[in-house]
């Protein structure tokens, strides 16, 4: 197992980059789910991400913790992204998703969250650079 596959399997907030109409970069931090060597981000297709994902499939993220040695960590990838929008898919990985999160999904959160979510942004990696000081 590459040694990124652990670090994006426990950390927690991954830097999202999608591009918009006229070519500008949109980098916002997610919520995320890495399993079988892709990314699930859950949101809703009104947020600047699920258009941007829509015009332009090409994204980059970020993942990294830590501001002294030796103990900084990243994973930078590039990759495709497509929206998923099928009701079924959506909710069983939105779960999943806020399960990293919350103890529970009977709270009043976890419960909006779940209510808001309409598509999932799936991310085929392409190319990954990782470092580690």
């Amino acid at each position: 197992m590459p040694e990124y596959d652990k670090f994006l399997r426990k950390q927690k907030i991954l830097h999202l980059a999608t591009i918009n109409k006229n070519g500008m970069p949109h980098v916002i931090p997610v919520w995320y789910l890495y399993s079988k060597k892709k990314i699930y981000v859950g949101t809703n297709t009104k947020t600047e991400k699920a258009k941007n994902v829509k015009y332009n499939k090409k994204v980059s993220f970020c993942v990294d913790v830590g501001v002294n040695a030796p103990n900084i960590l990243g994973v930078m990838c590039q990759g495709n992204a497509k929206l998923i929008k099928e009701k079924t898919t959506i909710t069983k990985l939105e779960k999943r998703i806020l399960l990293r999160y919350f103890k529970t999904l009977n709270n009043k959160s976890a419960k909006e969250l779940l209510d808001d979510t309409d598509c999932i942004i799936e991310i085929i990696p392409k190319k990954y650079s990782f470092w580690k000081y």
